[in-house]
């Protein structure tokens, strides 16, 4: 689907990022590029992993990272770019593989949110060196439970995240290094390529309720509405828009009844998991003021047209009020 040779089944998404830097011996003394704006999961696995995670600020609009600030942050110890898809649509993916290269580094990509999402003809999972995937029920392509993968087309990555997976062995009881148990359970694995039958479908059924808040939304002040990159295809994991009465807004859409979340209301340098960073003070500007103003609305290929419309006109009226 993904259009890579090898994919290897993993126990969440998390572990998937995390066997990959293992697998590229990526740990102790080493950075890797993450951007500022995610979930706190992108992060850990480079902390799993030894090494040091290095955040670089998105582009306001898109909310992925931004190619033009990765290279002011690479220093000697730099081994990888960790790109996030994030709400569906693909990073820049161009640009931050130029510069790998140009710099000798891989390429990893948390495509935990962007299952069917393309980039210039490619689909995502196959635009860096190896890709790390969630199942998670929530996700376009869910399981019933917990479930990950590791998507590339580096043969020894492959062989080499297999063998971590299972406690470090090829053969049972004849372990090799000291690896881990993420193995993806069978039973997850056979709803998911069930499902996987349908992943295009039901995006494309987000793609429609998408375009209806756009149409719907575009002229409501003080809005700011997702925008996609050129020569890219969003699946729309996320619809979220942002307001500086953000807080607000949940509550009166609380209020009457239609459910939202926050992706994500405490940026990782902010989090008390990484205080010893010390990036607070204003640091990184772009993730907090994004942390402060993001709301995701309702979307998935379960949302009826009339369940939309009674989102898109509870959000008018509560802009009436300003």
């Amino acid at each position: 689907y993904c259009g890579v040779k090898y994919c290897i089944g993993v126990g969440n998404g998390l572990e998937a990022l995390h066997l990959i830097l293992r697998a590229f011996s990526i740990g102790a003394g080493d950075e890797v590029i993450v951007p500022s704006n995610t979930y706190i999961a992108t992060w850990l696995s480079v902390s799993y992993a030894g090494a040091l995670p290095v955040p670089v600020e998105p582009l306001l609009h898109t909310y992925n990272l931004d190619p033009n600030r990765i290279e002011e942050a690479i220093t000697p110890r730099t081994k990888a770019i960790l790109a996030v898809h994030l709400y569906g649509q693909t990073a820049d993916m161009d640009p931050i593989r130029e510069i790998a290269e140009r710099h000798s580094l891989i390429v990893i990509e948390d495509a935990a949110q962007a299952h069917g999402a393309c980039y210039r003809g490619g689909k995502a999972g196959a635009l860096g060196d190896a890709a790390g995937w969630s199942f998670y029920p929530g996700k376009n392509l869910g399981a019933f439970g917990d479930a990950g993968a590791v998507t590339t087309n580096n043969e020894q990555l492959a062989d080499r995240v297999r063998v971590l997976r299972n406690y470090g062995s090829q053969k049972k009881y004849f372990n090799e290094v000291k690896g881990y148990n993420s193995r993806l359970d069978p039973l997850q694995a056979a709803f998911l390529r069930v499902k996987l039958s349908h992943l295009d479908d039901w995006n494309n059924r987000r793609k429609d309720i998408a375009s209806t808040y756009m149409e719907a939304l575009s002229d409501t002040p003080g809005f700011v509405l997702p925008k996609m990159i050129d020569n890219a295809d969003h699946v729309w994991h996320q619809f979220v828009i942002r307001h500086e009465q953000r807080d607000s807004l949940q509550e009166f859409l609380q209020h009457n009844g239609i459910g939202t979340l926050i992706h994500y209301p405490i940026p990782p340098h902010l989090s008390e998991a990484y205080k010893e960073l010390e990036l607070r003070n204003n640091r990184l500007p772009i993730a907090e003021l994004i942390a402060k103003t993001v709301l995701s609305i309702p979307i998935g290929p379960h949302l009826s047209n009339g369940d939309q419309q009674i989102v898109i006109e509870t959000i008018k009226d509560w802009a009436k009020r300003f």
